[in-house]
């Protein structure tokens, strides 16, 4: 069993992935929007904020799936934990049986 110390960290990292994705999310939408002011500034003719606005996008989509879903559904706390215990068994079987 992790004790408070150890979930005290992985929920500090779990805050920082989740501050770092909105940070990332904010920056997004701020530099887009300057981008969309100077697209229209200077070529309103020819628009091409948007091909960074879409593969910033794509970028940022991954971060969300990485921030708010995979990380926590597969290789999350509990499958950390449970992968922990379940090495430290297999080593303790294998120092019972060496003795």
């Amino acid at each position: 069993m992790p004790n408070e110390d150890e979930e005290y960290k992985r929920a500090q990292a779990r805050v920082r992935r989740v501050r770092n994705f909105y940070s990332s999310l904010i920056t997004y939408i701020l530099v887009n929007l300057l981008l969309l002011a100077i697209n229209l500034i200077l070529s309103p003719s020819d628009l091409w904020f948007y091909w960074v606005a879409i593969f910033w996008g794509i970028v940022l989509i991954f971060q969300a799936f990485n921030t708010f879903t995979i990380k926590d559904r597969f290789l999350g706390d509990e499958w950390e934990q449970k992968k922990v215990d379940e090495l430290m068994k297999k080593e303790n079987r294998s120092k019972k049986s060496k003795k």
